[in-house]
Order: C-alpha cells, then structure tokens, then sequence
C-alpha cells in the first residue's frame, strides 16, 4: 500500500510556502483569520480551479466527503462555505496577486527557451485584454453599460512559453490603451500590440526606453513616406516605408521617425498595414512578430475554457480579483511542475489528470506520464494564419 503523499500535496509542494507567508505579512492577512487562514483558503480555491467546482456549496462537499485527508493535503481550518466566502470578501486580494506574480518569476527562466516561430533573440511580449461579462444586479460596482457588468483582464504575455508577466484587472469601462501607463517598458524587448492601442504619445514612451513596438496602424492616420526600401514581393511585402506624421498633434505626440510595412496575406488576400519603430528586423520578420500576437488571443481562450474565471464564487470586488488571482497563480504552478517533472504532456492534459488523481497517493511524476496525448489548445505559432481584422 501507497503510504506517500496525494497529488495534490505533492502539486502543492512545490510552492515557495515561505514566500506565501511574506506576502500575508505584507498585508496582514491572518490578523482576523478566525479559524481559516490564508493558506486555507489558497489551497480550498486552488482546489476549485483543478478540479473545475462550480459554487462555495460544491467545494465545501468534495472537501468534507474526505476529512481523514484534509489535514494531509495542508488545510488547518474548517471547511465551510461561510468561513470560504468570508475569506473571499476580506482576505486582501494583493496576497494571491503577489504570490502569483512570484510564481512568474519562477517559471520566465524555465521557458526562456521555447521556441515561437520568429527567430529572435529578444524577448517578445503580446499585450491585450479579455472582457468577462458579469450580472449588472450583483456586481453593480463592475458597472460596464447600461444593463452589463464586465471587468478586464489586461495581460501581457511573455511569448516564450505563453506565461503572463503583467495583469491588471479593472472595469469594463475602462479603455484598454490607458493600461499601456501601467507598463514599464523593457530596453531591447518587442511588445506587439493591435490598433487599440494606438496613442502616439503613449507608443513614444516606449522609444524613449530603448523598447520596439509592433502594431497595426488605422485609416485616419496620415503619414508621409520619406524613403522607401527595397521588397521582396514573394513575400507578401508590398512596401517597406519610413514615414513621419504629419498633423501637428501627432508630431507633437511622437515626434521621431516610423517605418511603415504593407503586407498582403497569401491566403485570405487581405492587405495590412504594420507600423513599428524597429528599423533592422527584415520586414518579413514584423508580420510574423504581428501573426504571433495571436498566442495572446489564445491564452485568454485558454483560461476561460479551463480555469474557474467566468463564474465566480463571491461578488465583491475583492472576492473577483482574489479568484482571478489564484486561477492565474494555479495556471503558473502547472507550467513550473511541467518544466521541473520533464513532461511532454500539454497544460491542459495535466489539468485533466490531476482533477481525477489529486486524492490518490501516486508519485506526482507516475500521475503525469500516464498514456495521455492530444495537442493542447495554445497552438504553435507557425501553425497560425490568423490575422484580427
């Protein structure tokens, strides 16, 4: 008989739980825990989010149908729904967004490497939002329209392995290109970005450190071309153009050079126009720096689908960002055990393995290398002719 630890013990090994505790320190967390700190309250939502519960109600039964097991998967407290959705309500939501931002630094270096199918040094960010639709009646604070409620999650991903580096969770109302304030852009990095955020002076900062940026530019900016580049229209270029603005607002907002690429799509036939202010990367190497922006699109396709982040257990705001949090943090801690246990297995299919085996006392690695295949749902980017126009 298997005296070991559950797959899910073992999963929750491997977080830095002295980190934790920093960061409940920070904000202090457990000064009114009342029985359930939180790390009880970490590991019953972790628990949701792997093993895909529905309601406070559906927690508080799985986790009570096991009480011999509670204490060796790490919880301390009392189970309950009330104790939960207090927790939910009061436990500073910046604990879990601290955690789960350490969580990243942990698993940037373990995908540094990946490919992404642009042959490029420097790292590459996609920066985008997705829009989760809320009851207007119980999340009156989240007010979008007239008879909506939604937040934002703006995100930025580090393409190298798709892990989020930058989240900001906010409103509805909320524009996405205000976020762009939010960023400290990085010296030598790319960061690629749709024509929604589109602000010259807001795109000028990001000259200003030393960082590229890709985008799609629209109709009613006027620009005039100062110099043209040779193409290859093999390639789908049609022009490779420096250009400057022309109204005096705009030169005022970005007063420097822009270099404007016109592409025509092989296989829809659509022709899009790219600005960047890069002026060494062949123009072939833009359009596919653009056609990888589409990871972004995917991540959010996969968390939505995967995570507990459309239905949420509490209505306050604090309750929201908390669960939005712990899903984010759970979906980096997967990442981290796939680098560190040497898995082939996609995200997905260790999520779907470890909802059915996180009470069993199996070796964690033995759980995960079972006969499972299938491709996972954050496709290859070489794979991708997807353009969002």
């Amino acid at each position: 008989m298997n005296q070991g630890r559950t797959v899910f013990s073992q999963l929750i090994g491997i977080l830095p739980d002295r980190e934790f505790r920093r960061c409940v320190a920070r904000y202090d967390g457990d000064s009114r825990q009342r029985g359930f700190s939180c790390w009880d309250q970490y590991l019953a939502m972790a628990f949701a989010q792997l093993t895909y519960r529905e309601s406070l109600r559906d927690i508080e039964a799985c986790l009570r149908s096991v009480p011999g097991k509670l204490y060796h998967l790490g919880f301390q407290g009392q189970i309950s729904r009330s104790t939960l959705a207090d927790a939910n309500e009061t436990h500073d939501w910046r604990i879990f967004a601290d955690f789960a931002a350490y969580l990243i630094g942990i698993a940037r270096p373990l995908y540094s490497g990946d490919p992404i199918g642009v042959d490029l040094d420097q790292t590459i960010y996609a920066f985008d939002s997705t829009t989760i639709d809320l009851c207007l009646t119980l999340f009156p604070w989240a007010k979008f329209r007239k008879h909506k409620a939604a937040v934002k999650m703006h995100t930025l991903l580090d393409l190298h392995g798709n892990i989020p580096t930058f989240i900001s969770i906010t409103t509805g109302r909320v524009h996405d290109v205000n976020t762009l304030d939010d960023l400290l852009p990085e010296a030598g990095a790319f960061y690629v970005v749709d024509r929604g955020y589109l602000d010259f002076k807001r795109l000028f900062e990001f000259t200003l450190s030393s960082a590229f940026f890709v985008t799609r530019t629209k109709k009613n900016v006027l620009l005039d071309r100062r110099y043209s580049h040779t193409v290859d229209p093999a390639t789908g270029i049609r022009s490779d153009q420096t250009v400057i603005l022309i109204t005096p607002k705009s030169i005022k907002a970005y007063p420097d050079p822009l270099r404007r690429i016109r592409y025509v799509d092989a296989e829809t036939k659509k022709r899009i126009e790219f600005l960047t202010n890069n002026f060494q990367l062949p123009a072939v190497t833009v359009t596919q720096l653009f056609k990888a922006r589409w990871q972004v699109e995917l991540f959010f396709k996969w968390i939505k689908q995967h995570l507990r982040i459309k239905a949420f257990f509490g209505t306050s705001e604090n309750a929201v960002k908390t669960q939005i949090w712990i899903a984010i943090s759970v979906y980096v801690l997967i990442a981290i055990a796939r680098k560190r246990l040497g898995l082939d297995a996609s995200l997905f299919q260790i999520l779907q393995v470890a909802s059915i085996t996180l009470f069993e006392k199996t070796p964690i690695l033995q759980a995960f290398q079972g006969p499972i295949s299938g491709n996972d749902s954050l496709a290859d980017p070489n794979q991708l002719i997807l353009w969002d126009l």
